[in-house]
C-alpha cells in the first residue's frame, strides 16, 4: 500500500470496448476533478488489466492509467481482478468495469465514510434492466446481498478486507460477484449501505459494434 494512495479502481478488460473504456476513464477523471482539495490527484490510479490481448491501450491515458497485459481469462474478469488486486497499492478498492461508469461524485461519496470497510452505495441500472433502474434492491425478507442484486460497482472496499483478510478476489463463474461480495461483508468490521447513486451500469455498451460476446449472462439465462 502507498501512503498517500487513497484508492484503487479495478478494470479488467478483453480489450475489445475500447470506446466503453475510454468512458469510464472519463468519469474517473470527471469524479477526481470533483473530488478535488479533498484527494490529490496522485491519490488515485486505475489499474486496467487487459485479458489475453496484448498491445491495445486505451484511448484515453492520464497520469493515473496503469495498464497490465495479463494472460486470457475469458471468465468475465474473475481471473483477471485477483491479480489487479495484488498489485494495488490504494488503501481502498473499487470495481470499474469496461462497460459501466463512476458517476460524477463517487469519490466524494465514498470520501464521506473514511472509516468504513465495506461500503455498499446504489448504481443505475436503468439501460440495462427496464423493471430494475437501481440496484441493490430492498426488498421485505429478502438479504441485501443476493444473486444479481449487488453488483461489485456497487461496492468500495478496503483492500486490507479484500486481500488480507478475505484472500482476494476468489470465485469464477457466473455467480462470483454475489460470492466474493457475501464473504467481504461477513468479514467486514464495519459496514455500511447508503442510498447516494455512485455508478452507472452498462452505460458504455454498444459503444463499440465491434465487440462481440455477452456482457453478464442474467440469471434465466444460464438456463439455456
Amino acid at each position: 500500500m502507498s501512503p498517500g494512495l487513497e484508492f484503487s479502481i479495478i478494470t479488467p478488460t478483453a480489450g475489445r470496448r475500447l470506446k466503453g473504456l475510454d468512458r469510464a476513464i472519463a468519469s474517473v477523471e470527471v469524479a477526481l476533478a470533483e473530488a478535488k482539495g479533498r484527494l490529490a490527484p496522485d491519490g488515485l490510479e486505475m489499474l486496467i488489466g487487459f485479458d489475453g490481448t496484448r498491445g491495445v491501450r486505451p484511448l484515453r491515458s492520464p497520469p493515473f492509467v496503469r495498464c497490465l497485459d495479463l494472460p486470457l481469462d475469458n471468465d468475465w474478469g474473475n481471473g483477471i481482478r485477483p491479480i489487479l488486486l495484488k498489485a494495488a497499492r490504494g488503501r481502498r478498492v473499487l470495481f470499474l468495469d469496461d462497460d459501466n461508469q463512476l458517476t460524477p461524485q463517487a469519490l466524494n461519496i465514498y470520501l464521506d465514510h473514511p472509516q468504513t470497510e465495506l461500503v455498499i452505495g446504489r448504481i443505475d441500472t436503468s439501460q440495462a434492466f427496464a423493471d430494475k433502474p437501481f440496484l441493490p434492491q430492498i426488498l421485505p425478507g429478502q438479504s441485501l446481498i443476493r444473486q444479481g442484486n449487488v453488483d461489485p460497482l456497487c461496492i468500495c472496499a478496503t483492500r486490507e478486507l479484500v486481500v488480507d483478510r478475505c484472500g482476494n478476489w476468489q470465485h469464477s463463474g457466473y455467480p462470483a460477484d454475489y460470492l466474493n461480495i457475501i464473504t467481504f461483508s461477513r468479514r467486514a468490521k464495519s459496514q455500511e449501505v447508503i442510498e447516494a447513486v455512485v455508478g452507472l451500469y452498462d452505460a458504455g455498451r454498444n459503444l463499440d459494434p465491434e465487440e462481440g460476446g455477452d456482457r453478464r449472462m442474467l440469471p434465466h439465462e444460464t438456463q439455456k
